[in-house]
């Protein structure tokens, strides 16, 4: 069960986190080894608590630690006055920036961890590492303490995980990940947050390219072009064939659509493999035969996921949404062919299905953006090792066999290096 707490001034609710109460306490003049002492208590108290207050909060903490220390202690806890240490890292290239959080916990979250994992990991590292005195640490010893971080405390397959993901970033390769689903699904959403998350720069449309070919090609010379992808059948010549069900035109519609679009997204797809760039190809002509067309080059590691919306209230009530988020996109427009998108989602869960590929139904934001995450490493983990010595290697001869690494919390005071001049 997660704790969240509340701020009642400014009415917020976050994560109760134990990293962050554990920094709190150094910065009260407390050891890391009692800081996390005490911190791992108020953490089982809140155990069976879904929500509580951060004054509650304080007091809890403040009455263990007159129990446990002294009054001095209380009062620097409840009024701090410190200023937190700057720490540098130093990357293999000898650029120098300031520890963040923040990325620290991003890079976590692209291994597939969960959000408040991440950001309790990096609180923990981050406050290690101040109450030893650290202010200067190179970017693969910072990579070491973080993997046996995980490897101790959270568990060998988060670590595993870890180390799969450095040996991607390290090997250049680029990465498509091709987001399927019909109107309403969540596509751009989840494709710009995951864009965000694991810092790909470039996201394309289906629908812009369709745009385009839509300026280039008039709709007489080609009316399939230039309908919705629901609607698509309704240009056919086939429509009033009586032994094709309504379900049957929705798909050969939309499949006459895709064939065109598919010559724009393979070109997506080369361009990412000549520029070794990682991309997101996101739409509904996003049809799972793409797969076909990147398997073919080995450069390129090929991840497909499909959105959908498994009941037809939740459907029409993102229908109405879109059309209040974005006026241009008129909520009658698809209210009209509810029925007709409705059928085509089927018809793309069923290609999905059909072609192995991963469906995701969640209507949770934060989950399915979890989910698309965990794909991304599940295939990953199919072209790359994920080996501590050879991810690691060089740090590891430092500080230790990968067989018996030491302690993480031992190992951080040692990680200081020469000042950045």
């Amino acid at each position: 069960m997660k704790t969240l707490v509340l701020n009642v001034r400014e009415n917020k609710e976050v994560p109760f986190l134990r990293g962050i109460l554990i920094g709190s306490l150094l910065d009260a003049g407390l050891s890391f080894e009692k800081a996390m002492e005490l911190a791992t208590i108020v953490r089982n108290e809140l155990a069976d608590t879904n929500r509580v207050t951060s004054e509650v909060l304080q007091e809890r903490v403040a009455l263990l630690l007159k129990e446990r220390f002294d009054e001095q202690l209380v009062e620097q806890y409840c009024s701090p006055a410190v200023v937190h240490s700057r720490i540098h890292v130093i990357c293999r290239e000898g650029i120098v920036s300031a520890f963040s959080r923040g990325q620290h916990a991003r890079y976590l979250q692209s291994t597939g961890m969960k959000a408040e994992k991440a950001e309790s990991a990096t609180e923990m590292i981050h406050a290690r590492l101040i109450a030893t005195g650290v202010t200067d640490i190179s970017s693969t010893k910072l990579a070491y303490l973080t993997y046996l971080y995980l490897l101790q405390e959270v568990g060998k397959k988060s670590a595993k995980r870890y180390l799969v993901w450095m040996e991607f970033r390290q090997s250049n390769k680029p990465l498509a990940l091709l987001i399927g689903g019909s109107v309403a699904a969540g596509k751009s959403t989840v494709a710009t947050e995951v864009a965000h998350l694991l810092e790909i720069v470039r996201i394309q449309s289906t629908d812009m390219l369709r745009e385009v070919m839509r300026m280039m090609v008039p709709e007489r010379l080609l009316p399939i072009l230039h309908t919705s992808s629901f609607n698509a059948w309704k240009t056919l010549p086939i429509q009033s064939d009586k032994k094709r069900t309504q379900d049957v035109l929705v798909a050969e519609g939309y499949r006459s659509q895709a064939e065109l679009l598919a010559v724009p997204c393979e070109a997506i797809l080369q361009r990412a493999v000549e520029e070794s760039v990682p991309v997101i190809l996101e739409g509904v002509h996003v049809h799972p035969n793409l797969l076909n067309l990147a398997s073919d080059d080995s450069e390129i590691i090929t991840v497909y996921v499909m959105l959908g919306v498994l009941k037809s209230k939740q459907l029409k009530s993102r229908l109405l949404g879109r059309g209040q988020d974005v006026p241009q996109r008129r909520a009658d427009k698809y209210l009209n062919s509810l029925d007709s998108i409705w059928s085509l989602q089927s018809y793309l869960l069923s290609e999905a299905d059909r072609y192995d590929v991963p469906i995701i139904t969640t209507p949770d934001r934060d989950k399915a953006l979890l989910q698309v995450v965990q794909q991304v490493n599940v295939e990953l983990a199919k072209h790359f090792n994920g080996t501590p010595s050879k991810v690691l290697g060089s740090v590891m001869n430092e500080f230790g066999q990968e067989g018996s690494p030491p302690p993480w919390h031992e190992l951080a005071p040692l990680m200081q290096v020469d000042p950045v001049q």
